[in-house]
């Protein structure tokens, strides 16, 4: 992929893991699981992303033909951007826990703590990131009107075959996807390593401009560090490769915001 400034443009980075790849788009990632079965989305970025999805595709050797699911670990706007045309052009639903089959279908009607207006005030540092996403997308997404319920836990069947980790806060329905093969985990918002609304680097929650209940959040760590995953990656932000409970304690440090 062509080199652009930093957020403007994708990072394309293959195996992380053993079949696990990642694709950033204006500060959100998403995530290409494949095995021999074929390909799993994690997560939809923009609506501005579809090139950028089919480009990683095929950097793997796979196309929108190899695609056999596309699983959301949360419904906000800026992890749904290629749902509706990913079903409406190859019949993919969504897979999305059933607490955000709203979201899905209105995308900017969601739970939020505060305000999200005052942040860039507050947090100039924000203000490039948020322009980012605005410039690819973020308030033209559509709603899915194709999703399925995402079970609160288990192993799905779709390629990569992660396992359910139910960790609501940041949505009420946000679910973690853990591949413990490769001791991987994918938090989704649940834990990020870069907060959009306040341009801060590090492991923690999503400020409260975006999250419907920090407390809950917070509470949801355990969960995570439940799985003693090496390998963490969040839904914005780079990966963090100390292991989850080390990026638990430092989330936890951070607190709520």
């Amino acid at each position: 992929m062509a080199s652009a400034p930093r957020g403007r443009q994708p990072r394309f980075i293959r195996r992380l893991a053993p079949g696990v790849h990642r694709l950033e788009h204006a500060y959100v990632n998403c995530y290409l699981l494949e095995d021999e079965t074929g390909v799993t989305i994690v997560d939809a970025a923009f609506p501005t992303s579809w090139r950028y999805v089919r480009a990683a595709l095929g950097e793997i050797g796979r196309s929108f033909d190899d695609v056999r699911a596309l699983v959301l670990t949360h419904a906000h706007f800026d992890h749904l951007g290629i749902a509706h045309r990913l079903n409406a052009e190859h019949g993919i639903p969504a897979r999305v826990h059933p607490e955000d089959h709203r979201i899905a279908r209105h995308p900017y009607r969601y739970a939020r703590e505060r305000t999200p207006f005052l942040y860039p005030f507050k947090y100039p540092r924000a203000i490039p990131i948020l322009a980012a996403m605005t410039f690819a997308g973020a308030v033209t997404v559509r709603g899915a009107e194709a999703v399925e319920a995402l079970p609160a836990e288990g192993a799905l069947e779709v390629p990569g075959s992660p396992e359910v980790i139910f960790t609501p806060g940041h949505t009420m329905g946000h679910c973690a996807l853990w591949l413990p093969g490769s001791g991987t985990l994918i938090t989704g918002d649940a834990l990020v390593t870069l907060d959009p609304y306040k341009g801060t680097r590090g492991p923690q929650i999503i400020a409260g401009a975006a999250t419907a209940n920090s407390t809950l959040a917070l509470e949801s760590l355990d969960k995570l560090a439940a799985t003693d995953a090496q390998l963490v990656l969040p839904g914005h932000g780079d990966p963090w490769r100390d292991g989850i409970r080390s990026a638990v304690d430092e989330a936890r440090t951070v607190g709520a915001t």
